[in-house]
């Protein structure tokens, strides 16, 4: 595809390009979890923690982007709403490298112990993970929609019903995510978190 021909397609073709997008997304991940191909640089359990506090320090960034933006929108800033979205797509991007290089390279801490609150954290990390992995494609078809068409034109497609599903779901899971990150690194203690390395 020529470079020429790549802002048409995405035009003419959304669902189909966010599709593709969301399909290579959720292979790369999954691939890093469960497979062990040796792409990423072996790193140490401290740097695994620091690459976990830059993670949520991303994502809270994400939350005030999103914030914004849904800010903006209510009160027409059209310009000001685009900006704060394609921050937090940018942050979102961030965080992707910085979680592909964390598990696939240093490995995961596992609760186990500290019932009930042992409970209520797997509960949350499971929606957090559920919601962001149906937040993904809606996600790149509004950003889609919202980058190869005009504010005029955007009111004639799906992209404010899609971007108000995006951004609860994302909205939702980070929120989760970074209480899910605080119970992991504030409550529970060494004696109750197994680090594990590697994710095959």
């Amino acid at each position: 595809m020529s470079t020429a021909s790549a802002p048409s397609f995405a035009r003419n073709h959304p669902k189909a390009l966010a599709t593709v997008v969301t399909l290579v997304g959720y292979v790369v991940v999954i691939g890093t979890l469960y497979g062990d191909f040796g792409l990423y640089p072996e790193i140490s359990e401290s740097t695994v923690d620091l690459l976990a506090h830059a993670i949520a320090v991303v994502n809270a960034a994400t939350i005030a982007c999103l914030v914004a933006g849904i800010y903006w929108i209510r009160a027409d800033e059209i310009q000001k709403h685009r900006a704060a979205m394609l921050a937090a797509f940018g942050l979102i991007l961030v965080f992707l490298v910085l979680y592909l290089l964390k598990t696939g390279g240093g490995g995961r801490k596992e609760i186990l112990a500290g019932e009930p609150l042992r409970g209520a954290y797997l509960a949350m990390l499971g929606i957090h993970i559920f919601l962001s992995v149906v937040a993904v494609p809606f996600v790149l078809y509004a950003i889609t929609l919202g980058l190869t068409r005009t504010p005029t034109e955007l009111k004639s497609t799906a992209h404010a019903t899609v971007g108000r599903i995006a951004v609860t779901t994302w909205l939702v899971s980070l929120v989760l995510g970074i209480v899910a990150y605080l119970m992991l690194t504030f409550y529970y203690g060494p004696e109750q978190v197994e680090f594990v390395r590697g994710m095959a």
